[in-house]
């Protein structure tokens, strides 16, 4: 997933600390006032959002990118959907 690290996410949220199922919510919401074709980048440090976020993403309808693992979190790339 190197390319990823080349993605300018158009809107980043910070869920750093909150766990499940907050950074889920917090992306819900943000993705209803997000234009179709924006990135969306969340920061987690939620193991299990390694599951939750292409899960959610895909039922919602939007397009999963991946996901890059930093120091301590990781970052998820998630493309509005249409």
């Amino acid at each position: 997933m190197d390319d990823l690290e080349n993605i300018k996410a158009d809107i980043v949220l910070d869920t750093r600390g909150l766990s499940c199922p907050m950074p889920i919510l917090k992306l819900k919401k943000e993705l209803k006032t997000t234009e179709p074709g924006k990135i969306v980048e969340v920061w987690s440090t939620d193991p299990g959002s390694k599951k939750d976020m292409p899960d959610f993403a895909k039922k919602q309808g939007n397009e999963f990118l991946g996901y890059v693992d930093e120091a301590g979190y990781t970052r998820y790339l998630i493309k509005k959907g249409g």
